[in-house]
């Protein structure tokens, strides 16, 4: 790997400490003989992360699996402590995507104290009981909050000038700006899990492209225009207001107000003389500059895969990943 600065990120610099770790030679691997479930052979840890994620793979043997290497981190020194962390970063960075939305500081602090709470947990947790993993991110979590909830309470000061305070930063995590340019039709799960996989986690174009099935020239080509179209969405604010979370659905009760409303808006109107009427729509034509129709507005969300759809194909992909549904 090539030198570069180190990340200011605390969690993109455990990413990036784990992928040191793992590059050959190292003397870093699991021993799977004796885990049902498991290959007979000495696991790269990033092998081993993989089958620990896998739908197939039991909680008895993600639980015994983390018994070990728990033990391996209390006995064998940093090396293991550093393999825990990367091997459950997935689970952290989930959680740190949670802690992020509506923080208004810089969560490089929250991701430390997530971090923090995480070692010092492998000190002490109990090892019989099960959800070892679930016990140590829990623990990461608790630790951040209690900071947040602290820095909530020093911010709270009350002063004579008036003045803007800062806005809701919900794209100050990297994770939420992907998941964000999805919803928004920007960039699609699979470019989104390029730019994570080699931005975030610092895996290679080579590993990135082999995870979705293709080779790494396209990933190189994907990733390009993914990034410029993210570039362009930020820069517009396009991805400020985009909503994550599916929009409840109105009850019945609530759809029959909305009927009756828009049926007395209907007969007003028809009583408005048709002189009138039109010049009103003339009025407010001008001053929006336009009305753009259906058509228009969903030709702009399908911009992003425009010429993608060949590649596509060629490919024959259809990896699933990073996903949101268009708000």
């Amino acid at each position: 790997m090539s030198a570069r600065s180190w990340p200011s990120s605390p969690l993109t610099a455990a990413g990036r400490a784990f992928t040191l770790l793992v590059q050959p030679p190292t003397h870093v691997g699991f021993d799977g003989r004796g885990f049902e479930g498991l290959p007979d052979e000495i696991l790269p840890l990033e092998r081993l992360r993989t089958l620990l994620l896998a739908p197939q793979t039991s909680a008895e043997v993600r639980d015994a699996v983390w018994r070990e290497l728990v033990t391996r981190a209390r006995r064998d020194g940093p090396a293991w402590v550093v393999a825990a962390v990367g091997i459950a970063m997935p689970g952290l960075r989930h959680v740190a995507g949670m802690l992020a939305a509506g923080w208004r500081g810089d969560t490089r602090d929250l991701d430390a104290e997530l971090l923090v709470g995480f070692v010092e947990r492998l000190k002490s947790i109990d090892l019989e009981p099960p959800r070892v993993v679930g016990r140590l991110i829990d623990a990461g979590l608790r630790a951040a909050r209690k900071a947040r909830d602290a820095d909530s309470d020093a911010q709270l000061i009350h002063t004579d000038a008036a003045g803007p305070i800062a806005p809701i930063q919900p794209w100050d995590h990297p994770d939420l700006v992907l998941a964000r340019a999805v919803a928004a039709g920007v960039i699609d799960a699979d470019e989104a899990n390029l730019i994570a996989a080699t931005r975030l986690e610092h895996a290679t174009l080579a590993q990135a492209a082999a995870r979705i099935g293709i080779t790494s020239s396209l990933a190189s080509s994907w990733r390009l225009k993914a990034e410029r179209r993210l570039l362009e969405a930020i820069r517009e604010g396009s991805l400020a207001f985009v909503p994550l979370r599916p929009r409840r659905r109105r009850g019945a009760a609530t759809q029959q107000r909305v009927a009756a409303t828009q049926q007395r808006l209907a007969a007003a109107q028809q009583r408005v003389g048709a002189a009138g009427a039109t010049q009103q729509r003339r009025a407010v034509g001008s001053l929006l500059g336009g009305v753009a129709t259906a058509d228009v507005v969903s030709a702009t969300q399908q911009q992003a895969f425009v010429g993608k759809t060949s590649d596509r194909e060629a490919a024959g992909v259809g990896a699933p990943g990073i996903g949101a549904r268009p708000a």
